[in-house]
C-alpha cells in the first residue's frame, strides 16, 4: 500500500533528496523556519485518516500550527503519526503535540533530529493597508504538482503569496487578521508576515468566494499566539520595531557614524587648540618672568655699581685726611663691588626663555588621538533602536572587554579592518552567519547578521575551515591572514544582511 510505504518512510527520516535553494531575502529567510505538518491515522495497519497543513519554528525544535491541523489526535489517540517536513535538507522528522488550544486553534509540536532556524513574532501595531505574506503548503499546488505520496514528505521551499492587511476582526471568540493575501487548504498553520519576516498571525481559514465574491483570509493574530505560547511556558522571540529596509537603516547609520567620526575629530582640533593656547598662554608667561629676571638682575648690577661708586668716593675722602691704610681698603672694595657689578651686567640673561617641563608637556594635546591597537578595558554596549534593523534577534545590552591589539574577550581574535576591526562568525549548526564589528575610535559596535540557505552555508563553512587564526594573538602576520580570511567569506554573503544591530558603547563602571 503506498501510503503505508509512505507512512514507514516518514517514521524513519528517509532521504528523499535535497531541495533548492531559497532566495536570500527577508520572507526566504524566514520560510526556511516554515515546514510542512502531516499527520496519518493508521488502525489494524489500514490508513483510516489523513490530514496536511503548515507551522512555523518558534524554537529550533517547536512549531506552533493551528489545532484543526492536528485534529486527527483527537479522533484517532495513540493511531496518528505527526510527521514534520522542512524546508530544505533531506529528511523528514516524526513530531509529538505537547500543547493544543482548540477555542483559539493553535498547538504546539516538538521533534527531534534536526535544528531549524528560528522566526520571531512580531507584537507591535500592524496598520491597515501593509503589506503582508503567507507562507505554506497549499494543498492544490500540491494536488497539480505531486506524482506520488513521497512527495509530500520531500523537503520544498514554501509557496508565497502577498496581499495587504485588512483589519482586525473577532471569529468564535478568537482575535483574527482579515487580509487578502491567497492561502487554500494546507496553508493552515503557516504564517503571515510582514515585509520584515516577522510572524504577525497564524493563517487559519478563508472566506468562501461565491457567484464571484473576493475570497478573504483569516489568520490568528500575533496577540493570541503570544498568550497561547505564554501558557505553554514556550519561550520565543519577541520584536516590537517597526519594520524598516536595510537601505534606510545603512543610511541613518552611516549618517550616525559621519557624525561620530566628526565629534571624535572636533574632539581632538578641541584637545589640540587648548593645547597651543596653554603652550602660547605658558611661553608668554615664560618670557615675562624671564624680562623680569633680566631686570632684576640689571637693576642689581646698577645698584652694586652704585655702592662700588660710592666705595670708591669714601676712599678718596679718607686718603684726604691722611687715612691712607683706610682709603686703601675702601678703594680695593669698590672696585671689586663695581668689577661685580660689570660682570653681573654682562653675564645678564638674554635671548629666548626656557621653558619648564609642565610647559613642554603642553605641547602635546590632552587627549591624545585613539591608537586602533590600545586596550579599552570592559565596556557596556547599549542596544540603539534608531538604528538597528532587527528580525529575529534579542536586543539586550551587552558587555565587552576590548584587549589590545583587537583581542575580544580575552579569547576571541578581530581582524584589521580600516581603522576598525571585524570578526565573522560562521557557526557549525545555525543557518546565519555574524559580521561583527568593533570601532575603538567611535566606541560603536554593530552585528550584521545574514540569514542563509543551508547550501550557502555549507559553502561559508569550507571556507571559515582555512581560518587558523581564532584565540588572541599579537602576530600581526597571523592577523593580515585573519583578514584575507574574511574578505573571502565575505565577498561569498549576500549585498546587504537581513539583521543590523548596533550598539554604543561607554565605560564600565
Amino acid at each position: 500500500m503506498p501510503l503505508v510505504r509512505w507512512l514507514l518512510a516518514l517514521t524513519l527520516a528517509c532521504t528523499v533528496g535535497l531541495s533548492a535553494p531559497a532566495r536570500a531575502d527577508d520572507i526566504s529567510a524566514t520560510g526556511r523556519g516554515v515546514v510542512r505538518v502531516v499527520t496519518i491515522a493508521i488502525v489494524d495497519d489500514e490508513v483510516v485518516g489523513f490530514g496536511h497543513g503548515s507551522g512555523v519554528a518558534v524554537a529550533p525544535n517547536r512549531i506552533v500550527t493551528n489545532a484543526h491541523v492536528v485534529e486527527l489526535l483527537a479522533k484517532y489517540p495513540g493511531n496518528v503519526v505527526v510527521g514534520i517536513v522542512p524546508s530544505e535538507g533531506s529528511k523528514s522528522y516524526q513530531g509529538r503535540v505537547i500543547a493544543v488550544d482548540v477555542a483559539h486553534d493553535l498547538a504546539l509540536i516538538e521533534f527531534t533530529g534536526t535544528r531549524l532556524p528560528t522566526v520571531a513574532l512580531y507584537t507591535g501595531p500592524i496598520e491597515e493597508g501593509s503589506m503582508v505574506t503567507a507562507l505554506g503548503y497549499p494543498g492544490n499546488v500540491d494536488l497539480a504538482t505531486a506524482k506520488s505520496a513521497a512527495d509530500y514528505i520531500h523537503p520544498l521551499a514554501p509557496i508565497r503569496s502577498e496581499g495587504v492587511f485588512s483589519g482586525r476582526r473577532q471569529m468564535t471568540g478568537t482575535d483574527v487578521l482579515l487580509h487578502t493575501a491567497q492561502i487554500a487548504r494546507g496553508n493552515s498553520g503557516g504564517p503571515l508576515l510582514d515585509p520584515c519576516g516577522r510572524v504577525v498571525g497564524i493563517n487559519s481559514a478563508i472566506t468562501r468566494g461565491d457567484e464571484g465574491d473576493s475570497s478573504f483570509a483569516f489568520a490568528i493574530a500575533n496577540t493570541e499566539v503570544a498568550a497561547f505560547l505564554n501558557k505553554a511556558k514556550q519561550a520565543y522571540v519577541a520584536i516590537g520595531t517597526p519594520c524598516t529596509s536595510i537601505a534606510d537603516i545603512e543610511k541613518i547609520d552611516q549618517a550616525a557614524d559621519a557624525e561620530a567620526s566628526a565629534l571624535v575629530d572636533a574632539t581632538k582640533r578641541e584637545a589640540a587648540s587648548k593645547a597651543v593656547l596653554a603652550r602660547e598662554a605658558a611661553r608668554v608667561a615664560a618670557r615675562d618672568a624671564a624680562d623680569r629676571h633680566r631686570e632684576n638682575i640689571m637693576g642689581l648690577a646698577v645698584l652694586l655699581l652704585v655702592l662700588g661708586a660710592m666705595a670708591v668716593g669714601t676712599g678718596g675722602l679718607l686718603d684726604a685726611q691722611a687715612l691712607r691704610r683706610e682709603a686703601i681698603w675702601a678703594w680695593v672694595l669698590g672696585a671689586l663691588v663695581m668689577a661685580g657689578a660689570i660682570v653681573l651686567f654682562v653675564l645678564r640673561p638674554t635671548g629666548a626663555p626656557v621653558l619648564p617641563e609642565a610647559v613642554a608637556a603642553a605641547r602635546q594635546p590632552s587627549a591624545p588621538p585613539v591608537s586602533s591597537t590600545a586596550p579599552l578595558g570592559k565596556m557596556l554596549c547599549r542596544f540603539v533602536p534608531e538604528r538597528s534593523r532587527v528580525v529575529s534577534s534579542t536586543t539586550q545590552d551587552v558587555t565587552i572587554d576590548w584587549g589590545e591589539a583587537g583581542c575580544m574577550n580575552g579569547r576571541a581574535q578581530y581582524a584589521e579592518n580600516g581603522s576598525k576591526w571585524d570578526r565573522i562568525l560562521v557557526p557549525s549548526e545555525e543557518q546565519t552567519v555574524s559580521v561583527l564589528q568593533f570601532d575603538p575610535a567611535t566606541r560603536g559596535y554593530t552585528n550584521a547578521r545574514y540569514f542563509l540557505s543551508a547550501e550557502q552555508m555549507d559553502d561559508l563553512r569550507k571556507i571559515r575551515s582555512t581560518v587558523k587564526l581564532k584565540a588572541c594573538s599579537p602576530d600581526e602576520a597571523g592577523r593580515a591572514n585573519l583578514a584575507t580570511q574574511q574578505a573571502a567569506i565575505r565577498t561569498a554573503l549576500p549585498a546587504r544582511p537581513n539583521e543590523r544591530i548596533v550598539y554604543a558603547c561607554t565605560a564600565a563602571e
